[in-house]
Formats: structure tokens, sequence, C-alpha cells
């Protein structure tokens, strides 16, 4: 089991914030058809409802912007994922296809507007995962962004290093055909822990579906 710590510079600075953590053991796979017959479904219905001046209304998404600011970061020049993944959505443009536990964490986020971090729980270092606040110069390697300045993102640490910002996560723990056990986080900027709870849970129903696990075990902090 990883232990999730918030430091006490983003209690001070995103007072508001609620997690919720997913870890299961899974069986990834490169692509499931099923899962991309619900993702087009949802995507129909999704562009049916929204548009791109919705996302101002969307709350997680604008509790996240916020925690960029409040943590120096510009979310204008440095997207969080789930508005990356909305916008594209409402554009009309097709989203990625990775691998399924990747694809069913971007199927999450669109739904809930929450940026979820999707880690390889075997290549995390240590027990611990610290949410604290990139620093000027701190090394990291985003996922196909290659060096990536963290300074004022939000990010969790394992004994390494960073391996989480909600823009990018890291090469290091990078989900792939061979994980075996998953850590997602949902990541609520906005403290609506209802909301993220329902994220989590809906995670763990397509991991039952898509990915041949027990659901795993929800935790909230």
């Amino acid at each position: 089991m990883i232990h999730i710590h918030l430091s006490d510079e983003i209690r001070q600075r995103c007072p508001e914030f609620v997690g919720a953590a997913v870890f299961a053991a899974v069986s990834n796979t490169a692509d499931s058809p099923t899962l991309w017959q619900e993702i087009g479904h949802f995507i129909a219905d999704y562009r049916q409802r929204y548009t791109i001046d919705s996302l101002k209304l969307m709350p997680p998404i604008e509790a996240t912007r916020t925690a960029y600011r409040r943590c120096g970061k510009d979310p204008s020049r440095y997207r969080p994922s789930a508005e990356a993944l909305v916008r594209r959505t409402l554009q009309g443009k097709d989203l990625y296809h990775v691998n399924t536990l990747v694809d069913l964490i971007n199927l999450a986020s669109i739904a809930y507007g929450y940026s979820i971090g999707g880690f390889d729980a075997d290549k995390i270092q240590g027990c611990t995962l610290n949410l604290g606040i990139g620093l000027e110069g701190e090394a990291y390697e985003g996922i196909g962004r290659g060096a990536l300045n963290i300074a004022g993102l939000p990010v969790y640490r394992d004994a390494l290093g960073g391996i989480g910002t909600p823009t990018s996560d890291h090469e290091r723990t990078k989900l792939s055909i061979e994980t075996t056990h998953l850590l997602a986080i949902v990541n609520g900027y906005d403290g609506n822990r209802t909301h993220v709870t329902a994220c989590a849970t809906f995670i763990q129903d397509l991991l039952r579906r898509y990915a041949t696990s027990d659901g795993g075990q929800l935790i909230e902090f």
C-alpha cells in the first residue's frame, strides 16, 4: 500500500483539495474495442451537450486552473490534462489510443472533469507519495513531452522525485502493457468529495469491465 500525504504548502494554497486513489491489480491490453465503443457513445453525447464555452462552467476544470495560479503556474501555458482532453473532444478531434488503462482513465477524466494521475504502482519508489509544489530547475520528464518545467505545478513525489502533475505524469512510472498494479489518483481541487469519489468509483467499474480487475481498493484523502 502506498500512503499519500499533502504538504503544508498545498494545504495552505489549495485548502479545498480532496483526493481519492484507486489501488488495483490489473491486466492491461493494447486495445479494447468494447471500451472504445463506450468512449465513442459517450463522446457523441458529450458533444451534443457541451461546447468549448462550457469549459468555464465545469467546476473541476476551473478549480484546477485556480490551483495552478495559486501555486505559481499559468494554466493557459501548462493546461491541466482534463482540460486538454475536454478541449480536444469538443473540437471534434479523436482521442489518442494508448493502452486500455490509459484510455479508461482518460474517459473518467473527461466524464468528471478531473485531472487523474495513472501510475504503474510497482515502479513507484518507497511507500509514500507527497503532494507538493514543483521547484525551479527540478528535473522532470513528462510522458511524450520530454523535459517539463514543473516549477509552480502541484506535483506528487516518491523517494526519487516527481512522478505526477495535473499536466503530465512522468515517464518513469507510466502505464504500459506490462503494468500489473495500478495507482490512479483523482485530484479534486474543487473540494467536491462526492464528485471525486464518484469519479474513483467509475474508474473501479471500468477496471472490472475492461482490465480483468476486482476494482481494487478506494482510499480517500
